[in-house]
């Protein structure tokens, strides 16, 4: 049940819906991330081991631990169905299909030179007994049949042409490359061989050195992380000393000033009530007086006259002064005692 649903799922996608973003190729031991997207269980794999952090290469989610990945069984039959449904392949890799069948396609056992075909046991039957067919050159099954024919002569390529470094059937030496030096292609094949192994190696050695300098600028970045927290965190003690520093500069500054006003106002106040403090008693003499002279008793009038007849003692105010503070150098003061604390720190 769950292969025909699979198959019946894998007939209504495309075949973007069957391929690793990675790898770009239709899943193999495809697995799910935590965030949902798929991939080939090895090409998750290979990005998690060379990468830093542990992030989906699609939506760029973070995880905080590398995920446990299993592979996930229903995306991995719908991706077997659609192979199945776009290229029927061999079971083993590397086997040729034969040409002729239809429907499934069964393993190749020789390629025809001259028709250009490869087949199996069966429809090679013909190339065995047909008198014409037998006179055609079979080899072992091969791939792309076309590209192993001279496009000029239809003959087998079997020669290497080092003067135009080309492969070339057996009739070129005598029509198009006279007077070239020729070697049989397994020759040829060889000497390549072991070029390519050299430059394999080279390759590899290139590889490493990368990756060496990967991990060196990787070791680099550390540092300057590592360096920038140390700063970051210096810097932070410093400025939270400065700013409480600050803070303490301003409080002063401010009691200071509310200090002066504050003593300004409490003296002007003490003048102010003394002076009402004699205007009350003014007051209360210049009545009597005023009451006094109003009087008609000549007697009572002369017996009060000498209690009365002076003002009542009094300061004498002439010289008496309230100056509001002076807050001149104030500010320079704070500011110069802060920068000295600042200096010190």
């Amino acid at each position: 049940m769950a292969a025909a649903a699979a198959a019946a799922a894998a007939a209504n996608l495309g075949e973007d819906q069957f391929l690793c973003s990675i790898c770009l190729e239709v899943f193999t031991d495809p697995v799910s991330t935590p965030c949902g997207h798929n991939f080939c269980k090895n090409c998750i794999s290979t990005h998690w081991d060379n990468s830093v952090l542990f992030k989906c290469p699609l939506c760029n989610e973070v995880f905080n631990t590398r995920p446990q990945m299993k592979i996930n069984t229903m995306i991995s039959e719908m991706a077997a169905q659609f192979r199945c449904q776009e290229k029927p392949v061999s079971e083993k890799p590397g086997e040729v299909l034969c040409d002729v069948c239809t429907g499934t396609k069964v393993k190749a056992v020789k390629s025809c030179l001259v028709c250009v075909a490869s087949y199996c046991e069966t429809h090679l039957e013909h190339h065995l007994t047909a008198p014409r067919l037998r006179r055609h050159q079979l080899i072992d099954p091969v791939e792309n049949l076309e590209d192993r024919m001279c496009t000029k002569h239809d003959k087998l390529l079997e020669l290497f042409c080092k003067t135009d470094q080309t492969c070339v059937c057996l009739v070129c030496p005598a029509l198009d490359h006279r007077d070239h030096q020729f070697v049989p292609l397994k020759e040829e094949y060889e000497e390549k061989k072991v070029e390519l192994k050299t430059t394999g190696a080279e390759v590899q050695k290139m590889i490493q050195e990368r990756r060496v300098k990967i991990e060196e600028i990787r070791g680099a970045v550390k540092v300057s992380q590592d360096e920038a927290d140390r700063e970051m965190a210096a810097g932070v003690q410093v400025f939270t000393a400065l700013k409480e520093s600050v803070d303490r500069g301003l409080n002063q500054f401010i009691k200071e000033v509310e200090d002066k006003k504050t003593a300004a106002e409490k003296q002007a106040e003490d003048v102010i009530r003394e002076l009402e403090e004699e205007i009350s008693e003014l007051k209360k003499k210049s009545t009597e007086v005023e009451k006094l002279s109003l009087s008609e008793d000549h007697l009572h009038l002369l017996q009060n006259y000498p209690s009365l007849k002076e003002a009542p003692p009094t300061k004498d105010w002439t010289e008496v002064r309230v100056c509001p503070p002076s807050y001149e150098g104030t500010v320079v003061r704070a500011v110069d005692h802060l920068e000295e604390t600042l200096r010190q720190q």
